[in-house]
């Protein structure tokens, strides 16, 4: 099985969306504007987020008769790798998130009325982490959630609870929920925390269906990532190499050095290494067995491959790749706290070798 995970098909369709979507968020979130809104409590562009409900982009994977473009959730991966590289802040990942939640586990009467509406612009998030940081089925207690991505910004939240002594999925309303913002590494991502109100049964979705929606809210959490990363990690090489080719030391620009010029080949090729592996999962990913094995490889690599360019980017700044000006920082950041979400390299690494052995 594991011989045909070297295949990467990227389709047309896919190729046009990573040229416009590298093109839309390259113009919409330069650096600076990234940097600003850091400050900003809601963390993102709404009149840029309106965008890209207007391109098409938030219905992608949500089938033609529910309101989406009814394409594949490969073809997500060139949207969200986009939104990595130039570090541009969405509630992208946690609307699609709970969209595919809703599409795989909601009841005929919730696709009918969310679908739609997260098809065209609104926001959602998903809530699974407990307090321990767990969020496995066996996990849940129910009574408070933690690293709750776009909260703020969102309509409905799509969680975990208990309901009489079973895991449920429940789709609750924003303003039902009293939350408090926490205080993460990636400065660029809003994350919340808040108590589980008492639940109403209309907000239940199908106990047969959580299992699976489970899954499938791991699998695409994954895959998202691994782009995000992917993304970052290319985008990091771009900016440590423009730095190599203009700061000089003793007459000579200093990528002109042995000592910088080789592991900066190596943090190329760990980038490199994990788009390869980000499309191979995007091929893949809707295929029984295949597609947790592929997307697993690209988040592990990706996380990894992230964390060597940034560490390498912050070293080779010298004195300033310490400081909070150095923007290797943010890329280190993203990669940091992408590690607390859905399992680190390790994690994963350790899932492929009980799928693979």
């Amino acid at each position: 099985m594991t011989a045909h995970l070297a295949k990467i098909a990227l389709t047309e369709m896919q190729a046009e969306l990573r040229d416009q979507a590298m093109k839309f968020c390259g113009e919409k979130s330069p650096v600076s504007k990234v940097r600003a809104l850091l400050e900003d409590e809601r963390g993102y562009d709404e009149a840029v987020w309106a965008e890209m409900a207007e391109l098409g982009w938030l219905g992608i994977a949500i089938p033609e008769d529910q309101g989406g473009l009814g394409l594949e959730l490969a073809d997500v991966v060139p949207i969200a790798e986009a939104m990595g590289k130039h570090l541009m802040n969405s509630p992208y990942a946690s609307t699609t998130l709970a969209a595919q939640a809703i599409l795989h586990g909601g009841s005929d009467a919730q696709k009918a009325e969310w679908l739609p509406k997260l098809s065209s612009g609104t926001v959602a998030t998903v809530a699974l982490f407990e307090p321990s940081g767990a969020w496995e089925l066996d996990a849940v207690t129910g009574e408070t959630k933690t690293f709750v991505l776009n909260l703020n910004a969102a309509e409905i939240v799509v969680t975990t609870v208990k309901h009489d002594g079973q895991t449920r999925l429940a789709l609750i309303p924003r303003d039902t929920i009293e939350a408090r913002r926490e205080t993460i590494i990636d400065e660029t991502k809003r994350s919340y925390r808040f108590d589980v109100p008492e639940i109403d049964a209309i907000w239940l979705m199908p106990a047969e269906l959580t299992s699976a929606a489970l899954d499938r809210i791991e699998l695409v959490a994954n895959l998202l990532q691994a782009a995000e990363l992917s993304g970052a990690a290319m985008a990091c090489v771009d900016y440590t190499v423009d730095y190599l080719k203009t700061r000089k030391q003793f007459g000579k620009v200093i990528g002109a050095f042995q000592a910088l010029k080789h592991p900066t080949v190596d943090a190329f090729m760990g980038a490199e290494g994990a788009r390869s592996l980000l499309y191979a999962a995007a091929t893949h990913v809707e295929r029984q067995g295949e597609g947790e094995i592929a997307v697993r490889m690209a988040n592990a690599k990706a996380g990894g491959a992230l964390s060597y360019a940034a560490d390498r980017s912050i070293q080779f700044h010298g004195g300033f790749g310490f400081t909070y000006d150095c923007d290797a920082q943010l890329y280190r950041r993203v990669a940091m706290f992408a590690a607390s979400q859905f399992g680190d390299a390790a994690f994963h690494r350790a899932r492929l070798a009980e799928l693979l052995l």
